[in-house]
């Protein structure tokens, strides 16, 4: 089949059998009956501008469409070098998350390799030291000031809260082991020896990470759209896949916070398929036994001890 006929096929599936489609090309394209007869006929091509906007109207995936097999057309999030940047990166996030979970049925599955930044919406201190990381890592020019002396626009909070209420209500599946909070205690430890960190909100962080612990094991018992499975078989890698009526989106990480999007309908499936065999081999914490679920969550605490009994230690040795 023709391109053209392929692109016509697919807007013919997304309106009803009594709607002309040669009106529904006009009016989107904004052309006469006539050029759009024309196009329909194809006694005359779509521009490429005009394909694209079709596209987006009738929220038609071109990847789909055009793409073999081995090839994948991903839309990516933007680089993060500043403050400002990260500002426009939370609320382009905001936004495209809150459109694909705004259907209640939509069904969200995520493989924390590390906490799932959703977490750390809530405007705490965790939540300022995570935007300190992100920046400090993503921008090697970034002017190194302490955690003390770092502020975080306001503006911030409006979007972390839209992100934030965007995974409280939507269907969670996630997916974890026990490596998952490693770099968030690494990233206490290395900023404190750094000297960018000083030892009171070392411990405040850490003293937040366990209210994240202790939040999650509370709603693996309270929440009944949320279920979190750990997996002791394979290593995480932070994909997230958005299932909704119409079609499935994934997120796939290429940096600290750069993610490539795509709703590829062959490869997304692949992804589903992938995620429930790893659930399939992952124990349900929120169905399991308090003894599964509790050796899980004490080994987690355990961790965020030894943390603090190594930083604090340090202390101990300068006097």
């Amino acid at each position: 089949m023709k391109y053209q006929q392929q692109l016509l096929k697919a807007i013919r599936s997304k309106i009803p059998n009594s709607v002309s489609l040669i009106d529904e090309i006009a009016a989107v394209l904004e052309i006469s009956y006539d050029a759009s007869h024309r196009r329909i006929s194809e006694k005359s091509k779509f521009s490429i501008d005009e394909t694209i906007k079709l596209a987006n109207h009738f929220n038609i995936s071109l990847d789909n469409l055009f793409s073999g097999k081995e090839k994948v057309i991903v839309e990516k999030t933007i680089e993060i070098e500043t403050l400002k940047d990260m500002l426009q990166y939370f609320k382009a996030s905001a936004q495209q998350v809150e459109i694909l979970t705004k259907n209640p049925q939509t069904k969200l599955y995520y493989s924390a390799k590390d906490i799932p930044l959703f977490y750390f919406m809530d405007g705490t201190i965790l939540s300022k030291f995570k935007a300190f990381v992100w920046l400090n890592l993503l921008n090697t020019n970034q002017k190194k000031v302490t955690f003390e002396n770092f502020v975080i626009e306001e503006s911030f909070s409006e979007y972390m809260q839209t992100l934030k209420k965007a995974y409280e209500t939507t269907t969670v599946n996630e997916i974890w082991n026990d490596t998952t909070i490693n770099s968030s205690l690494q990233q206490i430890l290395y900023f404190y020896e750094a000297g960018l960190l000083n030892i009171k909100n070392a411990n405040a962080l850490c003293k937040d990470l366990k209210r994240i612990i202790n939040l999650i094991q509370e709603k693996c018992n309270n929440d009944s759209n949320y279920a979190l499975y750990y997996n002791e078989l394979i290593l995480l890698n932070n994909n997230m896949l958005i299932e909704t009526d119409e079609k499935l989106t994934m997120f796939v990480p290429y940096t600290l916070l750069g993610y490539f999007i795509t709703d590829n309908d062959e490869s997304c499936k692949n992804v589903h398929q992938f995620f429930k065999q790893q659930i399939t081999n992952s124990i349900p914490l929120g169905q399991s036994g308090i003894r599964e679920q509790n050796l899980f969550f004490n080994r987690a605490i355990r961790k965020i001890d030894y943390y603090l009994e190594k930083i604090n230690s340090q202390v101990d040795l300068l006097f």
